[in-house]
């Protein structure tokens, strides 16, 4: 079963759920707060293969060695 994201419009928390992804945009109570308006975000995936990123996103890049601030363009 995949890991969803949600986002309550009441706290502006997220929240993760496991769920059947024929239920993924059913309506779900916020797991902080129990507010009935939440909102699934898209999510994006991480991987990393022998320490470099190889799909998604790392979050950015703090090694000063690239313009851009993506290791991908850099090698690092």
């Amino acid at each position: 079963m995949p890991i969803y994201e949600y986002t309550c419009e009441a706290c502006e928390k997220t929240f993760e759920v496991l769920r059947p992804m024929s239920q993924a945009d059913e309506p779900i109570p916020c797991a902080v707060c129990g507010g009935k308006h939440t909102r699934r975000k898209l999510s994006v995936f991480f991987a990393e293969s022998g320490g470099k990123a190889v799909a998604g996103t790392s979050g950015g890049c703090d090694c000063g060695a690239c313009s851009s601030h993506d290791c991908s363009s850099c090698g690092h």
